[in-house]
């Protein structure tokens, strides 16, 4: 990581002034707080906001106050809060910048009638055995291990509608045995679409390890059921006279319980669904079964069984021992779970003289806790079974009888925290939703990724080692979406930098030291340089960040740098500038775009940024008088102060990319009928050849790509375009199908190539130039091979 160090300029002091730019710039900048007019707190989640929005939509929207005229006004202002705080990217942008980070975006001014709010939006919102699942916890849910039948919609959806009171009892029907879920389409369309979903309702079950599968059958609850208990897989044991010792012993061997349902003449009997339901509930935790006293009346009596009647045994326990059997009265499934959860073991305790023992050389799931209980922390006992194929092992700390130890490792409030199996100090601390299959995804992620929770002992000051660190407030939605993605990175970029995350509510002084006052903000440390992330909140955001530290495409310019490499250009030469500002929301959105696009233009054309913070009075004197503004000084200009500003809506990396190629000279040619026989086919040299038609939308996004490959195979293979529309023939001889094609046609010695040429399947110009370079070296050997032969 030696070239890290030759990077990372900025100064400490330069990157403060940037934060506290941010911060006053955040202070001051908002004129409308999103929050206060959903009536919502910062640390809202996505489905709370969309009830708030509803509730409020329900009584604020004009149609229902037609004689208000204020009416539209205020409607349209709740609306826009809402579009922007349920998007988590604009949600990012608004808690950092306020409304001057959203300039860039527009501004919605249109709304719904009062009957959509009303019957269409966020239909399952409100059913608590039915869990709402976005973007954001998706794939954590249903790779959790745990059974999943989610139900795909569309609010404007008339069958979907139709299906909701069905999928309610459904959920109602089978809450704790499977998980129950829904995905609103309208809201998360790049997620459905993912999924392949092309209709709705589409019914979908997941589990990790096998493909989801699709239901075809009777939207009926019976059958919904008798689908759903299909995946199951935990059995209900008829225990007999023959069987019964040997069951028992090897469950208590496993430190597992049984719960058995003796079915007498009198009383009632658990009905086999319902044996069957808690099988799967209890599953890991609890074996079931049953046992027939009309015919084992002998082995009921020794259980002093009279009359039909449910026991729990958990591990070791025996009718001897007084108060170690549970009873239980109730026939309903959830009042049974629940009752089993609490009488279970509860987890291991840890306390501070086996902490550090225990947790030396294994990995652990650990529940801290505050002395509170309730059927969520009983819920917590699932998690050995559930973490057992991992190799996890769970326990918990109750930080009142132990409160030096949580206060050793600045636990304040109840969590739970994985520890990596290398001692005490290596841990990370969840802070997302406090459901089970959330926590389950955190722990399997956490024990092999390389993310640790930082505090004052550890934060790397003066380490020697790059580390990225995320300053975070939990509160804060945007910080726990970027907390998985940094799992994910430091994965890919282990043994080049650490990463950790300081959690900015419990070491407010050392937030302040590094004046951090808007989160998430992410830091690189290496030595004494320190620079700031600014980029998509992504595992890939980060990793191209850090590449382009160590190669960096983009040219930082100062007033004499860019007298130099801009205004005196070579006439061969190209230049892009961004000029921005740091506060400024949309150039912070820009820059990992701009990066992006400078690595896809990399020898084509050259790319920089001038700091008009830093360089105000510079920028004045180039007339830029807002931020960002882009402009290109293109090549064989008279006039080197010549350049073109960008006006384009979009500043995404392809639309800049597109544009910039636009002014520079073409490098591929236009082929006619002619030209494609005498050049292509008859002639000597290779040729990679675009088909396409003028009217196609691929075609049009595909011709910049076309000319980056030109300029890459330049003197190597030639390029050329045939026109589809203009010369039917040609492409129709040439077996031309489909809209962009792509063809290969090397030169092959003196025979005449073929009309069709090599299929190349791909539209990346990287990704064609390394097909051809293949294609070439294999021609290349077949031709010394050939002439080895003759030789001979």
């Amino acid at each position: 990581m030696e070239s890290f160090q030759n990077h990372l300029r900025p100064s400490r002091k330069s990157l403060l002034f940037v934060f506290i730019a941010v911060w006053l710039f955040v202070s001051i900048s908002s004129d409308e707080d999103y929050y206060k007019l959903l009536g919502i707190s910062r640390e809202a989640s996505t489905r709370e906001i969309r009830q708030a929005f509803k509730k409020l939509a329900l009584t604020m929207h004009p149609d229902k106050n037609p004689n208000d005229e204020a009416a539209h006004d205020r409607f349209l202002k709740i609306n826009r809060a809402y579009e922007v705080l349920k998007d988590e990217d604009l949600r990012k942008k608004y808690d950092k910048y306020g409304e001057k980070g959203l300039q860039d975006e527009q501004q919605g001014g249109r709304y719904e009638s009062w009957n959509y709010y009303r019957y269409d939006f966020g239909i399952y919102d409100d059913d608590p055995e039915i869990t709402t699942l976005d973007r954001g916890d998706f794939d954590a849910a249903v790779n959790s291990g745990e059974v999943w039948f989610v139900n795909f919609y569309f609010p404007r959806c008339s069958h979907c509608h139709d299906l909701a009171p069905t999928w309610r009892e459904f959920a109602k029907e089978m809450d704790g045995v499977i998980r129950i879920g829904a995905v609103n389409c309208g809201d998360n369309g790049m997620l459905c679409r993912s999924k392949g979903i092309s209709s709705y309702p589409s019914l979908y079950v997941f589990r990790a390890g096998m493909n989801p599968e699709k239901y075809y059958g009777d939207r009926t609850k019976s059958s919904l059921t008798k689908h759903a208990m299909q995946f199951v897989k935990s059995k209900v044991t008829e225990l007999w006279q023959g069987n019964i010792s040997n069951e028992i012993e090897r469950a208590f061997a496993e430190r597992i319980g049984w719960l058995i349902s003796f079915c007498a003449d009198t009383g009632d009997c658990l009905e086999p669904q319902t044996r069957r339901k808690l099988a799967g509930m209890l599953d890991g935790l609890v074996n079931v079964g049953w046992i027939d006293c009309s015919k084992q009346a002998d082995l009921c009596e020794s259980f002093e069984i009279t009359t039909s009647t449910t026991a729990l045994f958990p591990p070791g326990s025996s009718l001897a021992q007084k108060g170690s059997v549970l009873f239980i009265q109730s026939l309903d499934t959830r009042e049974i779970y629940a009752q089993v959860l609490q009488h279970l073991p509860d987890l291991e305790i840890l306390t501070k003289s086996s902490f550090e023992h225990k947790l030396a050389h294994h990995r652990w799931l650990v529940s801290f806790s505050f002395g509170h209980n309730n059927l969520a922390t009983h819920e917590y006992k699932k998690l050995k079974a559930l973490l057992k194929d991992s190799h996890i092992q769970v326990g918990k700390v109750d930080c009142v009888s132990d409160s030096e130890l949580c206060a050793s490792l600045y636990i304040q409030k109840p969590c739970v925290a994985v520890f990596k199996g290398v001692g005490i100090h290596d841990f990370e601390i969840y802070h997302g939703k406090d459901a089970l299959y959330n926590v389950v995804a955190f722990a399997k992620e956490s024990v092999n990724a390389h993310v640790t929770t930082l505090r004052p002992e550890n934060f790397p000051s003066h380490e020697k080692e790059p580390w990225l660190v995320d300053f975070f407030a939990p509160w804060c939605p945007p910080c726990r979406a970027l907390l998985p993605e940094l799992r994910k990175a430091s994965v890919q970029l282990f043994g080049q930098l650490k990463f950790g995350t300081l959690d900015c509510t419990v070491h407010e002084g050392l937030c302040n030291m590094y004046n951090i006052h808007a989160y998430p903000t992410t830091v690189i440390f290496n030595k004494s340089s320190i620079h700031e992330y600014e980029g998509h909140h992504s595992a890939d955001g980060i990793l191209e960040f850090i590449e382009d530290l160590v190669n960096p495409v983009v040219v930082t310019l100062t007033p004499e740098s860019f007298q130099e490499l801009v205004k005196r250009r070579k006439s061969s030469e190209t230049w892009m500038v961004d000029f921005y500002a740091p506060w400024c929301g949309p150039c912070q959105a820009l820059l990992p775009e701009w990066r992006r696009m400078a690595r896809m233009l990399s020898g084509i054309v050259n790319v920089g940024t001038v700091d008009c913070q830093r360089h105000h009075s510079f920028c004045q004197s180039e007339s830029v008088r807002a931020y960002p503004e882009i402009r290109l000084f293109p090549q064989n200009s008279n006039r080197r102060d010549q350049y073109q500003s960008y006006n384009g809506w979009h500043r995404d990396a392809f639309s800049l990319k597109s544009w910039a190629l636009s002014s520079l000279p073409r490098a591929s040619v236009d082929l006619t009928p002619e030209d494609f026989k005498r050049k292509v086919l008859g002639g000597k040299d290779h040729w990679v050849l675009d088909f396409y038609a003028p009217w196609c939308g691929p075609c049009q996004q595909f011709a910049p790509e076309f000319e980056v490959l030109a300029r890459m195979m330049k003197g190597t293979v030639r390029a050329g375009k045939v026109d589809c529309q203009a010369h039917y023939q040609t492409c129709q001889s040439a077996g031309i199908k489909a809209y962009p094609t792509v063809r290969f046609y090397p030169h092959l010695g003196t025979t005449r190539r073929d009309h069709g040429g090599e299929h190349i399947n791909s539209r990346d110009a990287a990704v064609i130039a390394d097909i051809l370079r293949q294609r070439l070296q294999q021609l290349a050997l077949q031709g010394k091979s050939s002439k080895l032969k003759d030789e001979l």
